[in-house]
């Protein structure tokens, strides 16, 4: 599915105060100090991957383009600002004209990532960049961490399909943006219709417990519900007893019925118990679907269970117990003074606690072993290494303020498939472990 063919919304609300207070004070500082329009370069990043995780998924890239086109200081944004004394009348004016037209590369949304890699770069005058540091890092935290751990899910549900279910278990914008991430780590639908009109996934769903609640018995439930959306519908069984359901959903659908849906119970077992039933009634084909609180370890522990396919929910928008990737959006180069023409000079934070990070304008190439298969991340300043040359890692995302690499979901979805692919065997396995591949500089000397 192409959703960029398909003339989807995609428009957002201004994101310009999608940020946090001290970036338009400092701007306001350096507007008077002179210092404002010195060329500078930012990176995003992580010092660490979340605790026991292999790789990291790149994923909200398109969203964040989104955000940059629409970080603009309208009206009432400047009116908010003035009343409030945020800021002073010449820094107003500033932000009235606001348009970012520095440029932006970074890794193609769906790669994977490692510590120290410069998953984003954006450069331009100090003013427009630093102004876009919360809400750049509020889309890839949020975004890469829920990709993580669908990609996780994934990978432990092989090719059995999972559904995105998680809208109720998170804010409902949040919700939205989970779907679309969820996409990317590998899902194949979601509930939430508002991510299908938005980004133009699949959606899919039929009923809750309620509906059957709601009914005298539940052949009447089943009934209703087949009479309304067809025998390839999926029948929930586990709302009284379990085989009895199996028996009456095969016997209102016929054995041509699509799927049953378990959402509580001993999932492996039930599963099993069902499948028996479902062959022994002439329902074949019909699908088992199993739902309830799972996340990738409980998926994995299904793998030889005869079920279908997953319905996931608050662990996934949870990222399953790491929300965040704690990427951070740091200066690690700017220019001696406000002329165009003035070097870059690296610059770096020194401190102690694991916070410090590494100066100059970077590239990144993943290295490859004798078979292909990646060996490490190579991070690096100055003249790329010519074996080098070809795997680099870093797009151009934004040139000259114009977005130049909004690219359809489907073909991040399977640029995701790929990277991970692409890595040693050891990178899938759900253990507690180190980042999968070592990081390594080259500095320019």
């Amino acid at each position: 599915m192409n959703t960029a063919d398909l003339g989807l919304p995609v428009d957002v609300p201004s994101t310009a105060l999608f940020t946090d207070q001290y970036e338009l004070t400092m701007l306001q500082a350096a507007l008077k100090a002179g210092t404002a329009e010195r060329r500078s370069v930012f990176e995003v990043f992580t010092r660490r991957l979340p605790d026991g995780r292999r790789y990291g998924v790149v994923a909200g890239t398109g969203r964040v383009l989104d955000a940059v086109e629409n970080f603009r200081f309208d009206h009432d944004v400047l009116r908010f600002l003035r009343r409030r004394s945020i800021v002073d009348d010449e820094t107003l004016d500033w932000l009235a004209a606001y348009r970012f037209s520095g440029d932006i590369w970074g890794y193609p949304e769906g790669e994977v990532y490692f510590p120290g890699s410069p998953i984003m770069r954006v450069e331009g005058s100090f003013a427009e960049c630093v102004l876009l540091e919360t809400v750049i890092l509020s889309i890839l935290n949020h975004d890469s961490a829920i990709a993580a751990a669908a990609s996780r899910m994934s990978s432990a549900a092989g090719d059995r399909p999972l559904i995105e279910m998680g809208a109720r278990r998170t804010h409902e914008l949040a919700a939205v943006a989970a779907s679309r991430a969820a996409y990317v780590g590998g899902f194949t639908s979601t509930s939430d219709l508002a991510a299908g009109f938005r980004y133009g996934i699949p959606t899919v769903g039929t009923s809750a417990h309620a509906f059957t609640l709601l009914h005298d018995n539940e052949r009447d439930a089943f009934r209703a519900q087949v009479d309304s959306l067809g025998g390839g519908t999926t029948l929930l069984v586990d709302t009284y007893d379990v085989a009895e359901a199996v028996r009456t959903a095969v016997e209102v659908a016929g054995p041509e019925l699509g799927a049953v849906r378990i959402d509580s119970g001993d999932l492996l077992l039930v599963a099993h118990r069902v499948r028996q039933q479902l062959d022994a009634l002439g329902a074949t084909h019909t699908r088992i679907i199993v739902t309830s609180d799972l996340d990738e370890y409980a998926i994995a522990s299904l793998a030889a269970a005869p079920v279908d396919a997953y319905g996931v929910g608050t662990q996934l928008v949870t990222g399953s117990g790491q929300p965040t990737c704690s990427m951070v959006y740091k200066l690690v180069a700017r220019a001696e003074s406000a002329d165009a023409k003035a070097p870059l000079v690296p610059v770096a934070k020194r401190s102690t606690g694991g916070k410090t990070s590494i100066g100059g304008r970077k590239w990144a190439a993943r290295r490859l072993d004798a078979d292909g298969v990646a060996e490490a991340e190579v991070v690096g300043t100055g003249a790329v290494p010519p074996g080098l040359a070809d795997r680099q890692l870093l797009v151009e995302l934004v040139k000259g303020g114009a977005v130049v690499g909004r690219e359809p979901l489907d073909a991040v979805r399977d640029r995701h498939t790929a990277a991970r692919a692409n890595l040693p065997l050891s990178a899938t396995q759900l253990s507690r472990g180190e980042p999968v591949l070592a990081t390594e500089y080259l500095q320019e000397r």
